[in-house]
């Protein structure tokens, strides 16, 4: 049995359990994070990096620009691989171009900085990217990226030197007791941590803890694919990039006038809606660049239904369709990959409490990366009562 008794114990190491171990270590509390394997594995360090309150609905945009303000203050203070390089939507058709001037009337009223840019700035500012397909682009100068496979790492090390936090890895969490006022979390190495309160962000691992619960409720998990293509040595891609399809998909458009009207005129059925898919591309510090993504569903107990292959087809319609928006200079792929995050389908995240002291959080969908900081604040006060 670990012999410290801690002010919280989070489970789960990804960005979500990382973060509210961040504001309750500068809160003054003691945390212990308990992480399943000898990192985290999921959906935090297998998606883009792209940190982009620009997509959220009102709500989840005011959790981004405090988790914007979140990131830099900590690059300032110790490297996390933050780059502030923008982001850009790129519209190909009048009806996206339609849709980029009323969010960015949007963004105005709101006091969120974003930049109409014509095709010719678009063009001269992204290498490759073809000039038949942009119409327009929308710019957010204030948005960053992170390196998903480094970022977390380097926020929990940095929590771990200058904050005190107690890291365990390699400890599965099999029971936790609530009955008392003290939490007793149990692993499946037989060591025990003791708590005053518990935050559980376990992502999409809905089968050691509270598997009823999770089976009655609405949430499910989604499947991802994505690819990573060798370094461009000469073409320079900055920031995250986001197409046509994505500002069909995105919720921050969906608040738009106009965004009803142009659903409706899109096709019942087709590939990337059927397979959930909408081109996106960051380029890695490395100079590759990450092309996806698409989107399988299943409900939370069904996911082991999803599997674990690659689907190649999805991945050539991805390819394809991208290079209709960019010409890189090498499109040889030096990895595939997908990933696995939940979500609910009613709600925009999953929150439960028992017994007072713990409390479930998960469900948080593709809003990981952009939306945790400042929600994970947000939610250490209101558990702490701050």
């Amino acid at each position: 049995m670990n012999n410290e008794k801690y002010d919280l114990i989070v489970v789960g190491g990804g960005v979500l359990g990382t973060f509210h171990a961040y504001h309750a270590l500068l809160a003054g509390k003691s945390v212990a994070m308990v992480e399943k394997d000898c990192e985290p594995q999921g959906a935090t360090v297998r998606n883009f990096g792209q940190v982009v309150p620009s997509g959220m609905d009102a709500k989840w945009q005011n959790y981004g620009r405090r988790s914007l303000e979140i990131y830099k203050d900590l690059q300032s203070r110790f490297d996390i691989s933050v780059r502030q390089n923008g982001s850009i939507y790129l519209a190909s058709n009048d009806e996206e171009v339609q849709l980029l001037h009323e969010l960015h009337k949007i963004n105005s009223a709101n006091d969120y900085e974003s930049q109409l840019r014509s095709s010719r700035e678009c063009l001269a500012t992204y290498q490759g990217l073809k000039t038949d397909y942009v119409k327009e682009g929308l710019f957010f100068p204030g948005e960053v990226t992170v390196e998903p496979r480094v970022a977390v790492h380097q926020i929990r090390a940095y929590l771990i030197e200058q904050h005190g936090l107690a890291y365990f890895p390699n400890h599965s969490v099999m029971e936790i007791d609530s009955a008392t006022e003290q939490q007793w979390v149990f692993c499946n190495n037989g060591e025990v941590f003791v708590g005053d309160k518990v935050v559980v962000c376990t992502g999409s691992d809905f089968k050691n803890l509270y598997p009823t619960l999770y089976g009655l409720s609405d949430l499910e998990v989604t499947k991802l694919q994505m690819m990573q293509t060798v370094a461009q040595k000469n073409q320079i891609i900055p920031g995250s990039v986001l197409t046509g399809l994505s500002i069909r998909r995105y919720e921050s458009f969906a608040e738009c006038p106009s965004y009803q009207a142009v659903k409706a005129k899109e096709a019942k059925q087709s590939k990337h809606k059927e397979w959930g898919v909408h081109i996106l591309f960051k380029q890695a510090m490395d100079g590759s660049v990450i092309i996806g993504d698409s989107h399988e569903y299943a409900d939370a107990g069904q996911a082991d239904t999803l599997g674990f292959d690659i689907n190649h087809d999805i991945n050539q319609y991805m390819i394809d369709l991208a290079k209709e928006i960019f010409q890189l200079e090498d499109w040889r792929l030096q990895r595939t990959w997908f990933g696995v995050y939940s979500q609910c389908k009613t709600k925009d995240v999953f929150e439960h409490t028992i017994d007072e002291n713990v409390h479930i959080i998960t469900g948080i969908g593709g809003k990981g990366m952009t939306g945790s900081a400042g929600y994970a604040e947000a939610s250490i006060r209101k558990i702490f009562d701050l």
